[in-house]
């Protein structure tokens, strides 16, 4: 499971964990040797820390003058690729050293597909995936009729999923989750107003139940996702689907089935979620 990509719970839960060790500091220097994937990180430097905020799988470290009480004038975007974490001590996978005035922080990547990037706020144009991110799933800019309108005109439903135009933050895990729990196929398209409800609710649900366990954590490897304290999340113990190619489906006991969709490994239950016909009918 090496190199499976960091979700909106595992990042949210992150941003949790690691705000309180950077509020409040200024940062003093950022340490790298790969100005392409670290872009304008010496902006940074003499920045005070305001607060830590998120967009989908990215995390935004709010900047403002050491100084200014008013509102931040810079972002420091951290997005963990496959296998970025923050960790308290460097180590041989270490990329990224952010030292403050109350201590080091440490960015691990092993596979090394993390970015980083100093910008104003709003100006996303080197990033178009979080220029053009759907609204959180969590919020109240996530509203069911506006996602049911883009659904009955949508391709096959998990790409566009994680596409993260519709909402953001889904992944892999979660959508392939999300679709199980709403009874729905992975390559169904054109979805109904009642599917496009149901797929609602699933999402909100199972977003969460993930943030308040920490993520899911999968694998041993070194890429395996951790918090900075070495913890791992618990939502891989919830899981109905992902991951358990050839188990029984908790609904039905029907083996689940992993096939792969739009390049990305996809589990679903071929009895609780079987392929309709956009016209209405189930596919024999």
């Amino acid at each position: 499971m090496l190199g499976r990509m960091p979700e909106l719970p595992e990042v949210e839960t992150t941003r949790r964990k690691i705000e309180p060790l950077l509020r409040g500091r200024t940062i003093l220097h950022v340490e790298h040797d790969a100005p392409h994937k670290y872009r304008d990180t010496h902006l940074a430097v003499g920045r005070r820390v305001t607060g830590l905020s998120r967009r989908g799988k990215y995390l935004m470290l709010n900047l403002a003058s050491h100084d200014g009480d008013g509102p931040h004038d810079l972002e420091f975007i951290v997005h963990l690729g496959m296998t970025g974490g923050f960790r308290l001590e460097g180590g041989r996978h270490t990329r990224v050293t952010i030292r403050t005035d109350g201590g080091d922080l440490f960015f691990d990547d092993p596979r090394r597909f993390g970015k980083m990037a100093v910008v104003r706020p709003g100006e996303y144009a080197g990033m178009p995936t979080l220029a053009a991110m759907g609204p959180e799933p969590l919020s109240e800019d996530f509203r069911e009729e506006e996602f049911a309108a883009l659904a009955a005109q949508a391709g096959a439903v998990k790409p566009w999923l994680l596409s993260q135009k519709p909402v953001s933050g889904v992944g892999n895990i979660y959508a392939d989750e999300s679709l199980w729990q709403a009874g729905l196929h992975p390559a169904q398209s054109h979805l109904t107003r009642q599917e496009a409800a149901r797929l609602y609710a699933a999402v909100r649900d199972v977003m969460g139940r993930a943030v308040e366990a920490g993520g899911s954590s999968l694998g041993s490897g070194a890429g395996n996702y951790r918090q900075h304290d070495g913890l791992s999340g618990l939502f891989q113990h919830s899981h109905a689907v992902y991951g358990r190619g050839g188990e029984p489906c908790p609904r039905c006991g029907t083996t689940i089935e992993k096939t792969v969709l739009a390049q990305r490994g996809t589990h679903h239950c071929p009895q609780c979620q079987p392929l309709r016909h956009p016209e209405g009918g189930k596919r024999a």
